[in-house]
């Protein structure tokens, strides 16, 4: 059986992680993980995690499952994290997942079991798993224009025109903040016509938030999610702890279906379990417990807001700080788009040569798009990196 297998595509962020480890020059940058670094380039435990690791292991007397949606006051927490008070709780069916790739997963599982013929509308570019997992699972996807190579910002005109395409029943995936690999992002005004779009043609909403609070603050970067999820039929929202709890190892997300109709959601509910069932039986448990744990007590919440603001705040200074050190090397604001992108990451907009050069003469390594990690900075970094990009012609 095993000789018919065949070998499959590599990943190309986890190659560049090997590359990068193997590159013996001692200066060398990597902007390529998907994952946040301090000054140190560590990537730390946050300190709420700690403490609420700590309060966990003395207090727990069991590790039984908990049930196939995962332990409901997990559920109830993180609702309200990202929804706020934006839709009744009663619309609202919700399981723990193996991470928000895992929500994502069992999302396009849903709508594969809901709308065999449904696609998936997916920006241009989007998350490579997006289309790795779409694409595995059979389901049509179409690309929607999104980045503008020239300005650096949302092809918005594009965006909207290619959406009209979509027929009754299709799902329109979107990015609830931080848009990755590009940091650019719709306004609400933008958003609301996405909104009414969806509306007018009979899509299904899909949200996959994993930033949430790495771009202008935990209830900013809510607010789109809250406004689609509060004005449409219809809505699946995949969210993630990784980023924002720094769980990363933890595998700590939910999916919600979210309906209209209230009457729907035990039946949305039971599905959800269903699919967790035939897929990983149980979810997680660990970094739930983490994460119900912070989000519930007054203290260990109002410690992890200060450091993740601490964390945000970092990241818009390692933007501004390259922006305005390009600005003054290249004697022109052409770079000013990356103190305005949100997130962990921007698309610098340079040709798959340039990015090449950039590794090879300079030791800097980020993903052949040219999306990199600003995470991956720091203050001693920032020149270099903008003498490099500078050097190579970009």
């Amino acid at each position: 059986m095993f000789e018919n297998l065949k070998p499959q595509p590599a990943d190309k962020i986890l190659a560049l992680m090997q590359m990068y480890r193997e590159d013996p020059r001692e200066q060398k940058i990597d902007l390529g993980v998907g994952v946040y670094k301090d000054a140190n380039g560590v990537t730390p435990v946050m300190r709420a995690v700690k403490a609420a690791e700590q309060r966990i292991w003395e207090e727990q007397d069991s590790k039984a499952y908990t049930g196939l949606a995962g332990d409901p006051v997990y559920a109830d927490a993180m609702i309200s994290l990202i929804l706020g008070t934006s839709v009744p709780r009663a619309n609202i069916a919700a399981v723990a997942t193996p991470g928000g790739t895992g929500a994502c997963r069992q999302a396009f599982e849903l709508i594969r079991m809901a709308n065999p013929s449904a696609r998936v509308f997916v920006s241009n570019p989007t998350w490579p798993n997006h289309i790795s997992i779409l694409n595995y699972l059979g389901i049509e996807t179409v690309a929607y224009r999104y980045f503008d190579e020239e300005t650096r910002g949302v092809d918005f005109d594009g965006m909207i025109e290619d959406l009209k395409t979509a027929k009754a029943g299709d799902v329109v995936l979107l990015h609830g903040c931080c848009h990755n690999p590009t940091g650019a992002n719709l306004n609400m005004v933008q958003w609301q016509e996405v909104v009414n779009l969806i509306n007018d043609r009979g899509l299904v909403a899909m949200i996959d938030i994993a930033y949430q609070g790495f771009g202008d603050g935990l209830t900013e970067d809510a607010q789109a999610t809250r406004l689609v999820a509060a004005s449409v039929k219809e809505c699946l929202i995949a969210a993630s702890c990784s980023k924002n709890f720094g769980v990363y190892r933890e595998r700590t997300g939910l999916l919600m279906a979210i309906s209209a109709d209230a009457g729907q959601t035990a039946l949305n509910q039971g599905t959800l379990a269903f699919l967790n069932r035939q897929n990983y039986s149980f979810p997680p448990d660990h970094g739930a417990r983490v994460v119900t744990a912070i989000l519930m007590d007054e203290g260990l919440r109002a410690d992890w807001m200060a450091e993740l603001e601490e964390v945000r705040l970092s990241m818009l200074g390692l933007r501004r700080q390259l922006a305005d050190e390009l600005q003054r090397l290249s004697g022109s604001d052409r770079f000013g788009f990356l103190a305005q992108h949100r997130g962990m990451f921007s698309r610098l907009g340079a040709a798959p040569e340039l990015v090449e050069k950039l590794r090879v003469e300079h030791g800097i390594y980020m993903v052949g798009d040219s999306r990199m990690n600003i995470a991956g900075l720091n203050e001693a970094t920032v020149p270099i990196l903008a003498k490099a990009i500078i050097d190579v012609g970009v």
